[in-house]
């Protein structure tokens, strides 16, 4: 069946290929450099009373994806990004071209149009059109005019179909933009400063994740793509600044799921002078701000389930709910136990994992799953963050949060540790862990301990990615991207 789909297409091409050279024998460029567009269809619509009684003749660019012939008649169906238009070429008003165009255009060329305005008999706004030019001449048929784009592969790989194809996609990445831009515009409307920090780096930091690696030629040395944009931004507190942001790229060397991909947009921000308390306040009005301008609203729907942003959310203590959910105490808890607890439940343990990792694995296995509304999920061990400032409480315990919705951790931020003698002995620590085989266990960066050493003012830091987006959407994460990392083919 494949094999036979081939064939036709190829014949298809082929046939398109000499409709090609006719346009080419005729003295017609198929492919010009330069178009004229006086409007939009949506604006030629909008206008349209006022457009059709001065008969003002309008030029119309767009793809065709819609043809009909009937005797000296063509109606094409034209669609630009604002919308559709039906073109009306009469052959008793342009008789240079009609029959090359009329034997010769396909589905998928781009045209564009010189006309007025006016309604058919049917009343449908139409152009009529008094000048046709041939934009783009394409070789291959569009997907629903052959063999259609169910397959969720084809559509990934050549996302440019989908978008052609199905508007419910299109809309959706016009949804993408605005939840990045609402983003933006909360930040920079409380004063902060979008900074940009490089994406290589010579140690991979701040955040528990395998890089991917590469080699610089001029400098002759490897060098990381990061994994996160921490500490970098911290360093420019050292520096001076006091709130600043970072929306760009981050790469970890990870496992694909509907949560993960491995490169990805990530936004961080960190704010001198404040701590988790303010974070709290301040991190739940810019996720409903973004929630509201992406969605419209404060409600959405995930899995069948109604989600409720709305309304203040609540707080939920990281070591109650693991004492009620794996029936252990963290601090407690040995290693021996916490490994016994991990194999009961069937959950993948690799070699050299630590207490810290341990908890985390438990944890998103027993109890993430279950966190289905908006809510903060506060206070963990300091061994899951090392980067987070301790509890003045309770030194074994951090002062994050972490935004937690639809099964899942949407964002978190900490108060930060900056004290440079505890931070260098965490950072040993998570070490000593790299040493026993832990992979994602962090490194010691000693120019960021340098920094920290010139004294970094008490901030919060915050971060939150794209995932955010596609729980939004209901989607998996990979369908939310534009253009996924695909395996290559051979």
């Amino acid at each position: 069946m494949v094999q036979l789909k081939t064939m036709a297409l190829d014949k298809l091409i082929e046939e398109r290929l000499k409709k090609l050279e006719n346009f080419k024998e005729a003295g017609i460029d198929p492919y010009p450099a330069q178009s004229k567009r006086t409007h939009l269809t949506s604006e030629a619509l909008a206008d349209f009373s006022k457009l059709s009684k001065s008969k003002k003749k309008v030029f119309i660019n767009g793809r065709i994806v819609g043809l009909r012939v009937q005797g000296g008649l063509m109606f094409i169906d034209l669609q630009d990004e604002s919308g559709n238009i039906q073109l009306l070429v009469r052959k008793n008003q342009w008789k240079k071209h009609f029959n090359l165009f009329k034997n010769n255009l396909d589905i998928g060329d781009f045209l564009e149009a010189q006309g007025p305005l006016f309604k058919t008999k049917k009343g449908q706004k139409s152009v009529d059109v008094k000048n046709l030019r041939l934009l783009v001449k394409s070789l291959r048929p569009l997907p629903d005019q052959w063999y259609g784009l169910e397959d969720v592969e084809i559509k990934l790989r050549q996302r440019y179909l989908d978008l052609l194809i199905n508007h419910e996609v299109k809309e959706l990445f016009v949804k993408k933009s605005k939840f990045w831009n609402a983003t933006r515009s909360f930040l920079t409307e409380n004063s902060f400063l979008e900074v940009e920090t490089p994406v290589l780096e010579a140690i991979p930091g701040g955040a528990d994740a395998e890089p991917f690696v590469t080699h610089h030629n001029a400098l002759g040395a490897d060098f990381y793509l990061r994994i996160s944009l921490e500490l970098p931004l911290k360093k420019i507190l050292v520096g001076g600044y006091e709130s600043v942001f970072e929306i760009g790229r981050i790469f970890r060397n990870e496992g694909i799921s509907p949560e993960h991909l491995q490169d990805y947009t990530q936004c961080e921000f960190y704010w001198a002078y404040h701590d988790i308390n303010d974070l709290k306040k301040f991190s739940e009005k810019l996720y409903k701000k973004i929630v509201k301008e992406t969605t419209g609203g404060l409600k959405t729907k995930w899995q069948g389930k109604d989600i409720n942003w709305g309304g203040k959310w609540p707080e939920l203590d990281y070591y109650k709910l693991f004492k009620k959910k794996v029936g252990l105490d963290i601090d407690k808890a040995t290693l021996t136990e916490l490994r016994k607890k991990v194999r009961q439940h069937k959950i993948k343990l690799e070699k050299g994992l630590g207490k810290g990792r341990l908890v985390d694995l438990l944890y998103k296995k027993l109890i993430r799953p279950s966190l289905i509304q908006p809510a903060f999920l506060m206070n963990p061990p300091a061994l899951l963050e090392p980067l987070a400032k301790r509890s003045m409480s309770n030194p074994n315990r951090v002062e994050r949060l972490q935004i937690v919705a639809c099964g899942t951790e949407l964002g978190k931020g900490f108060s930060e540790g900056n004290d440079p003698v505890d931070q260098r002995a965490r950072f040993e620590e998570q070490m000593a862990l790299r040493e026993g085989g832990d992979k994602e266990a962090q490194r010691l960066d000693e120019d960021f301990l340098n920094a920290l050493e010139y004294g970094m003012p008490p901030a919060a830091g915050f971060g939150f990615s794209e995932r955010l987006f596609a729980i939004l959407m209901d989607r998996p994460v990979r369908e939310t991207v534009i253009f996924p990392l695909m395996k290559q083919k051979k």
